[in-house]
């Protein structure tokens, strides 16, 4: 088992906002972690990767425990982070974005400029000056560039026009056709779907439902993800 999230409670001051969360993670699977707005998926990668310390439950990665691991180290233990709203570094390059936090192993630039050829057309541009698009590229590269054993997309593809959505999604294909462990957040069901193996869905800041993609039902998503 490559994730196991074993009944994490977790709070923003005194007001909680996950009540037992819990699923696992095999070496190689690509996981959709689901639910409407504010249900606590962007609150439990946040617990996963320690930048929120859980309040109770464990977190055990890679067969270590990384409740008390600072986020770094937990980064280290092998884990990728493409966060909500990108979060390039604005004022560096492509390519010093891709560089800053590069660690040795199979992903490098010659890699993320394959599975990018926007970026190695952008490599000397600013960060600030790219589109979300290619802000959303950068990211991605950025992540595979510390050679992760699970990369976690948090809003995959949010506010992206729809000729770049594809163009994302097709990344995420090759990546899974690799054999890379994906946990991902995203809210377009009929992109997101296709392309993962199984689904978490939260409600409220717990676990409600698990199961196959093939098991996510018309029912299950008007009552767990419709509006």
């Amino acid at each position: 088992m490559l994730l196991d999230v074993q009944d994490i409670t977790a709070f923003y001051g005194s007001s909680q906002a996950l009540f037992g969360v819990e699923f696992q993670m095999q070496e190689g699977e690509v996981v959709a972690l689901m639910g409407r707005n504010g249900m606590g998926k962007s609150t439990t990668i946040k617990s996963i990767l320690n930048m929120l310390a859980p309040r109770s439950g464990r977190i055990i990665f890679a067969g270590k425990p990384t409740e008390r691991m600072p986020s770094y180290q937990v980064a280290r233990l092998g884990i990728g982070l493409v966060p909500e709203g990108r979060r390039c570094f604005p004022n560096l390059t492509v390519h010093e974005n891709l560089v800053a936090a590069a660690r040795r192993g199979a992903w490098t630039l010659e890699r993320i400029n394959s599975l990018f050829p926007r970026l190695e057309e952008r490599h000397a541009q600013m960060a600030a000056s790219l589109s979300g698009g290619e802000q959303q590229m950068l990211a991605i590269g950025r992540a595979l560039m510390t050679n992760p054993r699970l990369l976690i997309l948090d809003e995959a593809t949010e506010g992206l026009a729809p000729v770049i959505r594809q163009d994302i999604w097709k990344a995420i294909r090759q990546l899974k056709s690799e054999g890379l462990s994906i946990l991902v957040v995203d809210k377009t069901l009929s992109e997101l779907l296709p392309v993962v193996d199984r689904c978490v869905i939260l409600e409220n800041g717990r676990s409600v439902w698990q199961g196959a993609v093939a098991e996510v039902t018309a029912e299950i998503q008007d009552r767990f993800l419709g509006i």
